[in-house]
C-alpha cells in the first residue's frame, strides 16, 4: 500500500501539483474569457434573472430547477475546500495563495460558462427516465471521442468516492470527536443512513435536500465570519493589502510562518482553487444537465454564478477570517502529526533571516544547506536534553515546548531519528507549531464575537457542507455510472457509495485522497481539451441565445 500511494504522490507530482498545471487551467480560463467578451461582467445579472425563474417557460424539458441546478453544483463545491482548503492555502502561500484562488474563480467563471453549456447541449433522456449530461457526452456525441468519455467517466467515479464522499465523512466524524466526543463510528452510521435516505431518492429528492441545505449553511457561515471579521475590523485594510502587495512576490515571513515564494503562493492558490470550486473539473455540467431548460446557454449562464459564490463570496470570508485574527502567524499546542514532521541538524531560530531562508528552501525541495537528522534524541521526563543537537520542523515551522507522551504519561529514554524520521512511532509529541486547514479555520472562528463558539459554527459547517458535497457527488457517480453500464448499475453504486461512507468514517482515507487528486487532473485535461476544440461551438450558440428577444 505505501508503494501505491508513493507512486499516487509521484503521478500528483508530475500531473495537478506540477508547475504547467496551473496555467493549463488559468490560460483556457483566459482565453473564453477574452473569445467571450467577459462574459462574467456581462451576463452576471441576467444569470440572476434565470436563477429566479423570469424566463422559465411551462414544459420545458428536465428534472428540476434552474435554482435547484445551481444548489446541488454548489452543494459539491461548498465543503470543507471552503473550510480548511482555504486554511490550507494561506499556511503553506500565505496572503497571497487568496489572490490566486481569487484568479482561479474568476477565469473560472467563464471556464464553467462554457463547460455547463456544452454539457447541457448534448445531455441524454436516459433509460431510467432521468435526464443526464456532463463532459462524457458531449465527447461521444460531438467530438466522437467515446474512449475520452470512458476515462472521463471512470474518473468521475474515482472522484466520487475520493473527494465527495471518503474525506469528507472523515472530516465530519473528525471534528463531531473533537468538538462533542461522539464516537466516529456513530456518526458515520447515522450519516450513512441519511445520505442512503436522499441518494435513493434520486435527482429530485437531492435537489430538494441540497437546496434546503446550502442557503441555510451558506448564511450561518456568513453571519459566523462576519463576527470575527468585525470583531477584528481594524486588520481586515492590512489582511487585504497583504494579499494584493504579496500576490507577485510571495509572502513574507511573519511569526511562526516560514515564508512562501511567487511560484509557490501561485501553485497553491490556483490547485486550491480548482478543489473548492471546481471549474474545469467537469463536476458540475452532470448537476445543471438535469435542469429544465430548452435553451443550454442558459443554463449556462447560470453556472457562472457557482465559482463566485463558492470562491469569492464564501472563501474570501474564509481567508479573512484567518488573515484578520492573525492566527495563520501563531503557533498552538497539538499532536504532532507524523506525515507533518521532521528532524533537521543543527539548531535554528526563526529570528535568523538567514536559516528562515534556508528552512523555507529545504521544505520547498530546493537547494539548502539543511540536512535532515540522523542519530538519537535523549528524552527525560518528556524533554529532550540534547535539543541543541537538532531542531523539530512540524507544520513547516520550528516547533517549541516539546513533550514526548506514551499516552497519558511522559516519555523517557533514547528516540532514533534517521533521515529526518523517528524510528519510534509509538511515541506521541506535544508541543508549539502552526496548525492549518480545518484546525487554523476552527480557531481562527473562535477570535471574534461568538468566542468559543464561534468553533461551533466551524464545526457545524463542515458536517452540512461536507454531508451536501457527498450527496451532489453521489449523483455524480451514478450518472457516470449509467453512461458507463447503463440503469442496472445505478443501484449496486449507490449501496457500495453508502457502504463506503460509512467505512471512512473510521479509517484512513489518504490513500483514496491521494488517488482521487490524480483522477480529478484525468477529468479536468480532458475536459479542458474538449471545450477548447469546440470554442467556435460555443460562441455560435451565445450569438443564436441573443438573437432571441424575449432574451433581451
Amino acid at each position: 500500500m505505501d508503494s501505491f500511494n508513493g507512486l499516487l504522490l509521484f503521478l500528483d507530482g508530475m500531473l495537478g501539483s506540477a508547475p504547467w498545471f496551473p496555467w493549463v487551467l488559468l490560460g483556457v480560463g483566459f482565453f473564453f474569457t477574452i473569445y467571450l467578451g467577459f462574459p462574467q461582467f456581462r451576463y452576471f445579472g441576467h444569470a440572476i434573472k434565470i436563477v429566479r425563474g423570469k424566463y422559465d417557460k411551462p414544459g420545458d424539458p428536465g428534472d428540476t430547477s434552474h435554482f435547484q441546478a445551481l444548489a446541488t453544483a454548489l452543494s459539491g463545491t461548498v465543503g470543507t475546500g471552503n473550510i480548511g482548503g482555504v486554511g490550507l492555502a494561506i499556511f503553506l502561500g500565505g496572503p497571497a495563495a487568496l489572490f490566486w484562488m481569487w484568479m482561479t474563480a474568476f477565469l473560472g467563471m467563464t471556464t464553467k460558462f462554457v463547460e455547463v453549456t456544452l454539457s447541457h447541449k448534448y445531455r441524454i433522456k436516459a433509460a431510467d427516465g432521468y435526464y443526464a449530461g456532463g463532459p462524457m457526452f458531449y465527447m461521444e456525441r460531438r467530438l466522437n471521442m467515446k474512449w475520452l468519455a470512458v476515462l472521463f467517466a471512470v474518473a468521475t467515479v474515482i472522484c466520487s468516492f475520493g473527494t465527495g464522499s471518503l474525506p469528507q465523512v472523515n472530516n465530519i466524524a473528525q471534528a463531531m470527536h473533537d468538538s462533542f466526543g461522539i464516537e466516529k463510528a456513530l456518526t458515520g452510521g447515522v450519516l450513512a443512513i441519511l445520505l442512503g435516505m436522499v441518494i435513493i431518492g434520486g435527482i429530485t429528492r437531492i435537489a430538494k435536500v441540497t437546496s434546503t441545505i446550502v442557503p441555510t449553511m451558506a448564511v450561518i457561515y456568513v453571519i459566523g465570519a462576519l463576527g470575527v471579521i468585525l470583531y477584528n475590523y481594524e486588520n481586515i485594510l492590512p489582511s487585504f493589502g497583504a494579499v494584493f502587495s504579496d500576490a507577485f512576490s510571495g509572502s513574507a515571513a511573519a511569526g511562526g510562518f516560514l515564508g512562501a515564494s511567487f511560484a509557490y503562493a501561485f501553485n497553491r492558490g490556483v490547485n486550491r482553487g480548482l478543489f473548492s470550486n471546481e471549474a474545469g473539473q467537469g463536476s458540475a455540467p452532470i448537476a445543471h444537465a438535469a435542469a429544465r431548460a430548452d435553451e443550454p446557454v442558459s443554463e449556462g449562464m447560470v453556472s457562472l454564478l457557482e465559482p463566485f459564490i463558492d470562491t469569492i463570496i464564501i472563501c474570501t470570508l474564509t481567508g479573512l477570517v484567518i488573515l484578520s485574527s492573525g492566527v495563520w502567524t501563531e503557533k498552538h499546542e497539538n499532536l504532532f502529526e507524523g506525515a507533518d514532521t521532521y528532524v533537521v541538524t543543527g539548531s535554528y531560530s526563526e529570528e535568523n533571516t538567514q536559516d528562515v531562508e534556508q528552512l523555507f528552501n529545504y521544505l520547498s525541495g530546493k537547494t539548502s544547506d539543511v540536512k535532515a537528522y540522523t542519530g538519537s534524541v535523549v528524552v527525560t521526563d518528556g524533554h529532550p536534553l540534547n535539543s541543541q543537537d537538532f531542531t523539530l520542523i512540524h507544520a513547516r515551522s520550528i516547533a517549541e515546548n516539546l513533550d514526548f507522551r506514551v499516552g497519558e504519561n511522559s516519555f523517557s529514554g533514547v528516540l532514533d531519528v534517521k533521515d529526518g524520521k523517528f524510528a519510534n512511532e509509538e511515541v506521541d509529541i506535544w508541543g508549539k507549531s502552526l496548525v492549518h486547514s480545518v484546525a487554523l479555520t476552527n480557531l481562527a472562528f473562535q477570535r471574534g464575537f461568538f468566542g468559543k463558539y464561534g468553533g461551533l459554527i466551524v464545526t457545524l459547517g463542515i458536517l452540512l457542507f461536507a454531508f451536501s458535497t457527498a450527496i451532489a457527488w453521489s449523483y455524480y457517480g451514478d450518472r457516470s455510472m449509467i453512461y458507463l453500464f447503463g440503469p442496472k448499475a445505478v443501484m449496486p453504486y449507490r449501496i457500495v457509495y453508502v457502504i463506503a461512507f460509512f467505512w471512512a468514517a473510521i479509517e484512513d482515507t489518504t490513500v483514496i485522497w491521494n488517488l482521487s487528486a490524480v483522477a480529478i487532473i484525468i477529468m479536468t485535461l480532458p475536459n479542458l481539451f474538449g471545450i477548447t476544440v469546440l470554442a467556435k461551438e460555443m460562441k455560435d450558440s451565445v450569438k443564436d441565445y441573443w438573437k432571441d428577444p424575449s432574451h433581451k
